[in-house]
Order: structure tokens, then sequence, then C-alpha cells
């Protein structure tokens, strides 16, 4: 490697560095939870997709233990080769139930469902229509396709509508609107009921990632779709978040689709199979989520007190009803800096800025997680007041 190369990087770098945009990745000595130990200290955690307290679940946690002795460590093998174990094909089904699908395949994120969708099921003859603030995700597997492009304008369904109408004028053969469930930086929910309805009308399919969801919204935490008492044709979501926070991602919809995509996808075909240890907790998630309303009540509980609280203090936020609760604050390095002062305060948080979102738009994105009490919210908003004042934010 060339030293004018490694100095280029380094340049890079320190460019990103001066404009307050380095990302500092703190070691965590503890289980995920509602609390952790950082460097010794206990913390409040408010920024993990942990929304039903489940990373730390004793059941979980015996599951995967106890799955190692029978069906081992990892697969060390891709799917078709010699890496599906009857655990697997089980939870495939499981999760295809839960959502109301025909089925589902597995993979080792949803980062790559979603870049091994698209690809499969459109050719350059077809259009795949993009809300402008979908996941990275969406995006790059987009890339990836043939397909003709189109994008409209977050949540925007004139512009839908429009671009529905362009893609037909353009001759496509099959249209797709693809559309994060929650707009994971900002805590939106899709309007999933006018995309249908606009689907619906113009004859084309629909599909939703449904990361921030699945588990918590809507009745048994089946999703957004069910949350709004509407049908999607494809869902792709995690095993990450809050089914249990490990790893592995999935596609769920109609049985020629995911036949397909087992033949097509290339981060199934060209990916190590899950570890049994993750399946069978992946499993064992499912249980505890489909019988977990009291989980779901106490989360939701959790964020409309904080929520009032903040507001109440003064701070800046984005409305909404998602457990995601981001505090806007337009610099990033005030976003640096007022997450360094409630990391001194006990509380753990990061701060969101460019790329992550547009400039200007900087903010702490705090999530509400069914494993925090009151008093853990109340030591909270104590700190969020005391770091608010500190950096001049209240």
């Amino acid at each position: 490697m060339t030293q004018a190369f490694l100095t280029h990087i380094t340049d890079t770098l320190a460019e990103i560095d001066a404009e307050g945009l380095t990302k500092v990745e703190r070691l965590i000595t503890s289980p995920q939870g509602g609390k952790i130990q950082v460097a010794g200290r206990e913390m409040i955690n408010l920024c993990a997709n942990n929304y039903l307290g489940l990373a730390d679940h004793p059941d979980l946690i015996r599951v995967a233990r106890d799955t190692m002795d029978p069906k081992g460590f990892g697969m060390a093998s891709v799917r078709f080769i010699c890496g599906t174990q009857d655990m697997h094909r089980e939870l495939e089904q499981k999760l295809a139930a839960f959502l109301g699908k025909d089925d589902s395949i597995l993979f080792a994120a949803c980062f790559d469902a979603n870049g091994g969708l698209f690809e499969p099921l459109l050719g350059p003859e077809d259009a795949i229509i993009s809300d402008a603030l979908n996941h990275a995700s969406i995006i790059d597997g987009i890339r990836l396709c043939k397909a003709k492009r189109y994008r409209y304008a977050n949540s925007d369904m004139d512009d839908l509508e429009a671009q529905l109408k362009q893609a037909q004028a353009d001759g496509a053969r099959f249209i797709m609107i693809a559309t994060d469930g929650v707009f994971s930086m900002d805590g939106y929910l899709a309007n999933l009921p006018d995309i249908t309805r606009l689907a619906e009308a113009y004859g084309a399919l629909v599909m939703v990632d449904d990361c921030h969801a699945t588990g918590f919204m809507g009745p048994k935490g089946a999703g957004t779709p069910s949350h709004f008492g509407v049908d999607v044709d494809i869902l792709t979501g995690t095993l990450g978040k809050a089914l249990g926070g490990a790893i592995g991602g999935y596609i769920a919809g109609p049985q020629p689709v995911i036949d397909l995509l087992r033949q097509r996808a290339r981060p199934y075909l060209f990916s190590n199979a899950l570890p049994p240890a993750i399946v069978a907790a992946g499993i064992e998630a499912l249980r505890l989520v489909e019988q977990g309303d009291a989980l779901r009540a106490q989360l939701f509980e959790n964020a409309k007190y904080w929520r009032k609280g903040l507001e109440t203090l003064g701070f800046d936020l984005l409305s909404g009803e998602h457990p995601i609760i981001p505090v806007m604050l337009g610099e990033a390095q005030l976003a640096q800096d007022m997450a360094s002062k409630l990391y001194d305060e006990g509380v753990y948080v990061s701060g969101f800025f460019f790329p992550v979102v547009p400039r200007g738009q900087a903010r702490i994105r705090t999530q509400m997680n069914a494993a925090l009490t009151r008093d853990d919210l109340d030591r909270a908003l104590a700190a969020f007041k005391t770091a608010g004042k500190a950096c001049g934010v209240i």
C-alpha cells in the first residue's frame, strides 16, 4: 500500500474529525439491557433497538446455550450446500405464520435481505418507487437491481401517485413501491393505508422493511401492516432488534417469491447459514413476543411518559407515536457535546449527524425500552435537564 494512499485516507479522517463527525465506540462490559456497564459505571441505556428488553432475557440465553451441544456452534456452509438444519426451516415457517405470509427466508442480517431482494425479482423493464427516507440497505439493494428507479418525497402521497403515473407512462411491466414501515431516524410511520390504496389503484406491489416495528407494533407485535390493518406483498425484517437483538434478517412473502429468492438471492447463496444458537433463540423470541402484550404495553407507557417529560423540559422533539423519540439539536458538534455531557450524567446515548441524517438535522435519537423503570426514566430526565442547560439547548 502506497504512502500517498495512506496519506489520503488520513486526511479524510482528519476532515471528518474537524467537522465533528467522528463516531466513537464505547466498550460495554455487561449484557445489553435497559442499564449497562460502561467503563465500570452503570449507565441508563436510551439508544439500543432492544424495544422489548429481550436482549438479556434468561430464556433466550438458556435456549442458545442448550442448543450448542446437540446442534453445534456454526454451520460452516451456505444453506444450499450443507448449511440447512431442521431448525432453520422451523424458524422460517414460524416467522411466516407470525407475519401472515406463505413462507420466509433467512439472511445474515436485514441489510443482506434488502440487498438481495430486488435484483432476482425485477428487471430493466420494471420499476421501483422508493421513499426518499428509506434505509440505506433498501437504497443499496435497489442500486443492485436493473429496474428503473423513481423516488417520492417522504410520505408524500401526491408525489407517490405522480411517480406511479410516470412509471406507467414509461411502460413499466411491474412496479414495486418500497418503503420503511418506520423511518428509524425520525420515528415516523409510513402511511401504509394510502400506500396500499395507491398500489391497488395502479397495480403495484408493496415492499415494507419492518425492522423497527416487528415485535411491538400492531396486534401481537406483527408490525406496521398489522398496526394499520392492511396487507402488503413483501415484508423484510430483523432478529436483531425487538426479537432478541442478536443478528439475522428475513424476507417474508408469497411462496413463489420466496422460492425464487432461494435460487437467486446472492446474499443468501453466498453467506453462511445463521448459527444454531441464534436460530433457536429466534424461535424462542417469537414465542415470547407472541405472549408479550404486557411488554408492549409497558414499552408504549414508557414512551408516552418519556416524550411528555422531554417536552416539559423544553426540548425540540419530532412528533410521533413510536418508541423512537428524536431530540433535535441541529449541528453535529452540539449533538456530540450533548451526548458526552449525558454520558457524564450516567445516560448512554449517541449523537446522530451527517451522513446518517442530513446536515443541519443532527439529533440524539432516544429509544424506549420495556425494561426501563419509572425511576430510570426520572433519572434520565434529570440528566437531560442538566446536560441541556449546560449545552445551552434549554
